[in-house]
C-alpha cells in the first residue's frame, strides 16, 4: 500500500485513562523498560538501558527546553483569554526572540478567541522587582494560528516576562492543571535551548548517573536541537494520512555533531521521536545539496512527502548525504546548520541514519505511532500489547522502550 494511502484507524489501540501517566516517577530512571530486540520483546528498569547498547555507538539526544508558552489575560468584561505562544514571528530566530527587549510578535494559539474580536489586552506584574506592563494585540490569522504582538514598558527580557508569568504548558490529555513540580519534572536534565512548547519525553528518564553510565560503557553522546511545536499534540482528523498535514518544526545540528556522525559512519541511536525526525530529515537535506551545493539555507526545508518523491538517481548513502551537508557549511561559513522539517515518517519510509531507538508510548491514531510502526517493520502491536498486558505507563510521563529493529 502506498503511504498516502494508509488509514490511520489501523493505528488504533484502546488505551484505558488509568494507564496514563499523570505524574511521573519520583525517581526518572526507575521507570520501566521494554526491550524490542529483533522481534522479541522482554522488559527491564530503565536505568540498565546502557547495557543495551553496544560500545562506541552514537547517542542523540535532543537538548530542546520547554519554554512557559500559556499566558492569560482578562478583559474588563472578567472574560479570560489564553495566549498560547507557537513559533516566533518578530524576530524570527528563537535565540534573539528570548533576548528581546520592549517588543515582539508571535504566531499563537488564542484560547476563548470568540470573545476577543479587538482591542488590546494588557497585565501588570513584577519582573524580578520591576513593575511591568505587558500589552497583546491581535492581528491578522496564519493559518490556524494568530499573529499576536507583545509590546511591553520595561527593559525586562522576553525571557524573563515568560518565567514571570508564563505557564509550563503540559500535555492536554493530562486533563490537569499545570503543577509547580512540572515546571523540574517536565523538563531533561540536559535541556539548554529554549523554544518548544512540548518537552521531548523519551529524554526525561535520563538522569546524570545514567548518563554517566552511557559514558562509561563507551557510549558515544551528542546534540542536537529540535524545537517540538503544539501540533505534536495534533491528532489525524483525516481517514488516511495523505490528508493529514505535519507541522513545521525548527531544528539546529552543530559541526562537531555532524563530524560525530561520520566517525560513526552516518549512524545513530535517537533518544526520542524528535531526534528521528532531526537525523532523518539531516538524510534529506544531504540530498538536496547533494543534487545542488548552491541552495540558500531558507531552501533546505524538508518538505512533509519529500522522502517518497526523491527519483531513485538522487539518492545517495547516508554518509554522503552528511558528507554534503558539512560542505554546505564550509562553503557558508557557518558552524551549524539551521532549518526545518515537516517530515512524516510512516510504513513505507526506509530509515537512513537511524539505528536503534529510545521512545515513550505513544498515542493511538498518532503519527508518532506510525514513525514507530515503520521502524519496526509494521511489528509495533507486539510492543504495546506487551505494554498494556504488563502494566507500563503510558505517554509522556509513562515507562520508556528501547526498539532495536
Amino acid at each position: 500500500m502506498e503511504t498516502k494511502q494508509i488509514h490511520i484507524t489501523d493505528y488504533n489501540y484502546e488505551l484505558p485513562d488509568e494507564r496514563i501517566a499523570k505524574f511521573p516517577l519520583k525517581e526518572r530512571d526507575h521507570s520501566k523498560l521494554l526491550v524490542y530486540r529483533h522481534g522479541e520483546v522482554g522488559e527491564d528498569v530503565f536505568y540498565n538501558l546502557p547495557t543495551y547498547l553496544p560500545s562506541g555507538a552514537l547517542m542523540v539526544f535532543n537538548n530542546t527546553k520547554v519554554i512557559q508558552a500559556r499566558m492569560h489575560f482578562r478583559k474588563e468584561t472578567g472574560a479570560l483569554i489564553e495566549v498560547f505562544l507557537l513559533e516566533p514571528y518578530a524576530p524570527a530566530d528563537y535565540e534573539q526572540m528570548f533576548q528581546t527587549t520592549g517588543s515582539c510578535s508571535w504566531l499563537c494559539i488564542v484560547g476563548n478567541l470568540k470573545k476577543w474580536k479587538e482591542g488590546t489586552l494588557s497585565r501588570t506584574f513584577s519582573v524580578n522587582g520591576v513593575e511591568t506592563t505587558l500589552s497583546v494585540t491581535r492581528r491578522h490569522e496564519v493559518g490556524t494560528s494568530h499573529l499576536i504582538e507583545f509590546e511591553w514598558n520595561t527593559d525586562v527580557s522576553l525571557a524573563e516576562i515568560l518565567d514571570a508569568v508564563g505557564e509550563l504548558p503540559i500535555p492536554p490529555y493530562l486533563n490537569r492543571k499545570t503543577e509547580e513540580s512540572d515546571k523540574q519534572t517536565y523538563q531533561t536534565v540536559y535541556s539548554k535551548i529554549k523554544g518548544s512548547v512540548a518537552a521531548p519525553t523519551a529524554g526525561l528518564h535520563f538522569t546524570p548517573s545514567v548518563l554517566e553510565a552511557l559514558d562509561n560503557a563507551g557510549i558515544d553522546r551528542e546534540e542536537v536541537t529540535l524545537h517540538v511545536g503544539a501540533g505534536t499534540f495534533k491528532p489525524v482528523k483525516s481517514s488516511t494520512i495523505g490528508e493529514h498535514e505535519m507541522h513545521t518544526e525548527f531544528i539546529c545540528v552543530h559541526r562537531q555533531t555532524l563530524e560525530k556522525l561520520l566517525r560513526h559512519d552516518a549512524s545513530a541511536i535517537a533518544v526520542g521521536t524528535t531526534s528521528v525526525r532531526t537525523l532523518e530529515s539531516l538524510y534529506y537535506i544531504g540530498v538536496k545539496l547533494h543534487a545542488n551545493p548552491h541552495l540558500e539555507e531558507h531552501e533546505l526545508h524538508v518538505q512533509q512527502w519529500e522522502p517518497y518523491t526523491v527519483p531513485p538517481d538522487q539518492l545517495i548513502t547516508p554518509r554522503e548525504a552528511i558528507e554534503s551537508v558539512l560542505r554546505f557549511l564550509d562553503d557558508n561559513g557557518l558552524s551549524s546548520l539551521h532549518s526545518s522539517t515537516q517530515i512524516i515518517i510512516a510504513p513505507g519510509y526506509e530509515y537512513k541514519i537511524v539505528k536503534m531507538l529510545v521512545t515513550n508510548f505513544h498515542q493511538p491514531q498518532s503519527t508518532l505511532l506510525l514513525l514507530v510502526s515503520a521502524f519496526l517493520h509494521g511489528d509495533w502491536h507486539k510492543v504495546y500489547d506487551y505494554a498494556l498486558s504488563h502494566d507500563f505507563r503510558f505517554l509522556s510521563y509513562g515507562d520508556s522502550s528501547l526498539l532495536i529493529p
